[in-house]
C-alpha cells in the first residue's frame, strides 16, 4: 500500500445519513442517559449504592444511533455486559497486577461475547471498569456486582425499547427473519451509487459501508455463478 492510499484509510466515512436522523440519536442517547441516572438514584438503594456504569454511555451509542445493529440487540446488550461482568469479576480475584489485570480483562470479555454470540462492545468497557475500581467492586462480591450491571443493563434495554419504537423509520429490536427476497428477474448489474441510494433510503444507520456492502455483493454473485457453472 502507498503513502496516498495510506493516508485515504485515515479519511472520515461520510454515510448517507440524513441530519434529522442524527440529531433524533444525540436527542434519544441523551433522554436515556438521563433517565437511566434518574432510575439509579431513585431505586431502593439495598447494601451497595447502584452505580451507573460509564460503559452504558457507550451503549447508548449503539442502541440509538445504530439500533439496527446486529451488536445493539438485546441478547447481546444484556449478555454482552453480564458477561464481561463475569470477565472482569474472575480476573480481579486472581491477578492483582492492575496492568495485566486489564488486558486480561478486555481480552476474556472479548473471547467470551464471541464464543456466546453476544458481542457488544461497551461490554469490554464494563470488565475493565471493573479492573480499574478493583477495591470498590472486590468489596461488593459477585451477586453484588452482577446486580448493578443487570439493572443498568436492564434500564437501558426498556429504554431502548420504548425510545426507539416511538421514533418514526426505527424498529427495535431487530427481527431475526429478514424480509422475504424479491422474486428472481432479467439479470441487473448493481453500481456503487445504485448501493448508496439504497442505504440513504433506510432513514436510518445501518452498520456497514458502502463499500463493505459491495465486496459483500460482489462475493455472493461470484459464490451463484460458480454454483450455476457447476449445475
Amino acid at each position: 500500500m502507498n503513502l496516498k492510499k495510506m493516508l485515504q484509510t485515515f479519511m472520515p466515512h461520510i454515510a448517507p445519513i440524513p441530519l434529522s436522523e442524527k440529531i433524533r440519536s444525540g436527542i434519544a442517547g441523551g433522554v436515556a442517559i438521563f433517565l437511566l441516572a434518574v432510575t439509579l438514584h431513585y431505586l431502593p438503594q439495598v447494601t451497595y449504592p447502584l452505580l451507573m456504569l460509564g460503559s452504558m454511555a457507550a451503549s447508548a451509542v449503539l442502541l440509538f444511533a445504530v439500533p439496527h445493529s446486529p451488536l445493539a440487540q438485546p441478547w447481546n446488550l444484556i449478555g454482552g455486559h453480564l458477561i464481561s461482568a463475569l470477565a472482569g469479576w474472575m480476573t480481579i480475584l486472581f491477578i492483582h497486577d492492575p496492568l495485566i489485570a486489564a488486558g486480561v480483562a478486555v481480552g476474556a470479555a472479548i473471547f467470551l461475547m464471541h464464543y456466546f454470540n453476544c458481542l457488544h462492545p461497551p461490554g469490554a468497557a464494563t470488565a475493565l471498569t471493573l479492573v480499574l475500581g478493583s477495591a470498590q467492586f472486590h468489596s461488593m462480591g459477585w451477586q453484588g456486582v452482577l446486580l448493578v450491571v443487570a439493572i443498568n443493563a436492564g434500564i437501558s434495554l426498556v429504554l431502548a425499547l420504548l425510545i426507539n419504537n416511538m421514533l418514526p423509520g426505527r424498529r427495535y429490536p431487530m427481527p431475526h427473519t429478514p424480509p422475504a427476497p424479491p422474486k428472481p428477474g432479467p439479470f441487473i448489474s448493481l453500481e456503487q451509487g445504485d448501493l448508496e441510494w439504497a442505504l440513504g433510503q433506510m432513514d436510518g444507520v445501518i452498520d456497514i459501508s458502502e463499500a463493505d456492502l459491495a465486496a459483500i455483493y460482489t462475493l455472493a454473485l461470484r459464490r451463484a455463478q460458480e454454483r450455476n457453472e457447476t449445475a
